[in-house]
């Protein structure tokens, strides 16, 4: 959509122009291709990524062309003619890479089973890096690569330094020293006689032996995974997962991404008129032999440039806590903060929530923090549920903003058609939250003292001490009042008590005077309370028959719950015995293929028909990027596609037995209910 347009006279509305992309390919009423997953390149303005239904992540230039795509790579995270789960071919999301080594030239696809795979090297035509970064990585691949004592290391860097070369000539023309460009544009460039590795699955970093196991174990979330996020933060590369249970599986890169190729298989390349690549088409495969357990105790020479995809650390497992009863599984996605990396918006159905890492592996070890403090906090941003009871009301849009005054701004757009702007504070987000257990916590033995306003002097409060009474004796009482020492006496007296009593009086007047309206305020708070807290007492008593007579109902239902309950054990239905534990993993087995398993197998049999009817219906030597077959097949090919054949109808018939044993299920469960509720009174 291009945001300029003309203004229309009618209603003072903006009209805009908007363009399809790829429409032969996601718009074809013939074609049931879906986008799973559209973003921006980070490093051009012009290209947009795209992760579709049928396993292909294709790179558009929109200056260029909008219906032929300018790179495709078609995903086999699994080898031809293995059996393996629908959730692990069925990608669900990508993230490019940032600001650190290769990971600028990586993309990160996340399948629906929680495994994740890397692609590197990609780069849109045209794009513009930083001259330091590519020197960087260029000095990297000559360091630690040719002159390592590995044969395997050095032919991966050659590789990797002739890419770097040719895709950015500027490397071999100039030192690198005096080299003066800002910035570096990409030239087209892929070779012509290897593709690109789909690194993966990545797997848990292991400690020791005994953690091998575990280093190859799948994940430990509940449902299937449903949103992905990258996010550099100073040296550490964080993989953020969201899972449609709710939770968030956060792992950090314990190594660095280093890019491979596969010599045996080439891509499809087009070139224009002038023998410039203008288009390129590769089949990315993953190799399960570069498979290998990476410990921390192994040497550097071990793991740098051998081809293998670096490891996972786990960081946490946050749990959202989200209802149970709904499935949130299209609804939850991942922003992060743009001003403050180290926090992460997970946008759910409920609302929209705030994590924060306190604890980074290799930024922290720098800084100097203590892994004590690495577990992440969540906050709660906004909540869209009303209720408890009530039901989701998702968001339609969210965006992380930053402007330049350092300040960081979250935009949302409810389903009423509202805008909800919220600024987020950054000052003392980072700092974790300290309890002090060996505090009292305030409770009914220990009150806090609350400072009250001094409304009258505590002077004032304390009466004279003066005692100007004399005590009696025998010369004062001989005194009379009309002599000369009575006189001196009295009029003493009558100074101290004018001193004391008198002034101390006029003060008190004085002040009762002054604060008379505060004391009246005080005095009418104090009476309004008091009354409020009557009308409650009044209340009380009037519920108090109402919850009583609440209270003997339930026990009486609790009674009848107990004597039907009682008549329910003596059926003969409730003395089946328990599940096994084979009968229980058989049964996950089928609650997977109901949700997921079916959909993914029918949309890729649909896509697979789509493709072949496409295929039979365009002429003969087109010009197709997509890789072709030659006429002439050997015989070996042919015993070869056989096989898959019929290891495919194999696979067919168990996926119609494995459906026809789903619906038997939900027979059995179905008539399951109808006989409880014809046992109900």
């Amino acid at each position: 959509m291009h945001l300029y347009g003309r203004t229309s006279t009618k209603d003072n509305t903006i009209i805009c122009r908007t363009i399809s992309i790829g429409s032969k390919i996601y718009f074809d009423n013939n074609n049931f291709i879906r986008a799973s997953q559209v973003s921006w390149h980070p490093y051009s303005d012009t290209h947009l990524g795209v992760l579709s239904s049928d396993s292909v992540f294709r790179l558009f230039d929109l200056s260029s062309g909008l219906e032929q795509p300018e790179q495709e790579y078609y995903l086999q995270p699994v080898q031809p003619g293995k059996c393996c789960s629908a959730a692990s071919t069925c990608p669900v999301a990508f993230s490019f890479g940032g600001e650190h080594l290769w990971d600028r030239f990586s993309v990160f696809i996340l399948f629906s089973d929680g495994s994740i795979y890397i692609l590197c090297p990609v780069v849109p035509f045209g794009s513009i890096y930083r001259w330091e970064a590519i020197g960087e990585i260029y000095n990297d691949a000559q360091a630690f690569g040719l002159k390592s004592s590995n044969s395997r290391a050095v032919s991966n860097s050659s590789l990797a330094i002739a890419w770097l070369e040719t895709t950015f000539p500027e490397l071999s023309h100039q030192e690198m020293e005096g080299c003066n460009f800002p910035a570096l544009k990409a030239h087209p460039y892929a070779p012509f006689d290897a593709s690109l590795t789909l690194q993966g699955p990545l797997r848990k970093v292991c400690h020791g032996e005994e953690e091998e196991d575990s280093g190859v174990r799948g994940a430990v979330c509940e449902g299937h995974a449903v949103g992905f996020l990258y996010n550099s933060i100073s040296k550490d590369s964080v993989l953020v997962t969201a899972w449609s249970s709710g939770q968030l599986q956060i792992d950090a890169l314990a190594d660095e991404i280093q890019p491979v190729w596969n010599l045996d298989n080439r891509p499809r390349i087009s070139v224009d008129s002038h023998d410039h690549i203008i288009g390129l088409a590769m089949i990315c495969e993953s190799n399960p032999e570069e498979f290998s357990i990476v410990k921390f105790d192994q040497p550097l020479d071990h793991t740098v440039w051998l081809g293998h995809p670096p490891p996972l650390l786990r960081l946490a497992v946050v749990d959202l806590a989200l209802p149970r009863k709904v499935d949130y599984g299209s609804l939850l996605s991942l922003f992060a903060d743009p001003l403050i990396p180290e926090r992460i918006y997970c946008v759910h159905g409920g609302g929209i929530d705030s994590i924060v890492l306190h604890f980074l592996p290799f930024t922290s070890q720098i800084n100097g923090k203590d892994e004590s403090m690495g577990v992440p906090s969540v906050h709660p941003v906004l909540n869209t549920c009303l209720e408890e009871s009530s039901s989701p009301s998702p968001l339609w849009g969210f965006v992380a903003l930053a402007d330049s005054f350092g300040y960081s701004w979250i935009v949302a757009v409810t389903l009423s058609q509202e805008c909800i702007v919220l600024e987020m504070k950054s000052w003392n987000v980072l700092l974790p939250l300290h309890v002090d257990v060996g505090k009292k916590q305030i409770g009914s033995e220990e009150i806090p003292e609350v400072d009250t306003p001094d409304i009258i002097s505590k002077e004032l409060l304390s009466i004279p001490k003066v005692d100007f009474v004399p005590q009696a004796s025998p010369n004062l009482r001989s005194m009379t009042a009309d002599s000369i020492e009575g006189r001196s006496t009295l009029h003493r007296y009558f100074k101290l008590f004018h001193e004391n009593y008198v002034e101390y009086a006029h003060k008190v007047f004085f002040e009762l005077k002054h604060h008379s309206a505060q004391l009246k305020r005080i005095i009418d708070d104090q009476h309004s309370r008091l009354h409020e807290a009557q009308q409650r007492l009044m209340n009380v008593e009037e519920k108090q028959p109402k919850l009583d007579d609440r209270v003997n109902h339930a026990v009486q239902v609790h009674r009848f719950l107990e004597e039907r309950l009682l008549r329910l054990r003596n059926l003969p239905g409730p003395h089946k015995k328990s599940l096994s534990r084979a009968e229980r993993q058989f049964k996950t087995e089928l609650e997977n293929l109901q949700d997921l398993e079916l959909e993914a197998l029918r949309s890729s049999i649909k896509a697979l028909n789509t493709r072949l009817k496409r295929y039979a219906q365009s002429p003969q030597g087109s010009a197709s990027i997509m890789p072709t077959r030659k006429a002439h097949v050997p015989d070996s090919q042919v015993s070869h596609l056989r096989s898959l054949v019929e290891k495919l109808s194999l696979v067919n018939t168990d996926n119609s037995k494995k459906v026809k044993l789903v619906e038997s299920a939900l027979r059995s469960q179905e008539s399951g209910k109808r006989y409880d509720m014809h046992l109900q009174p």
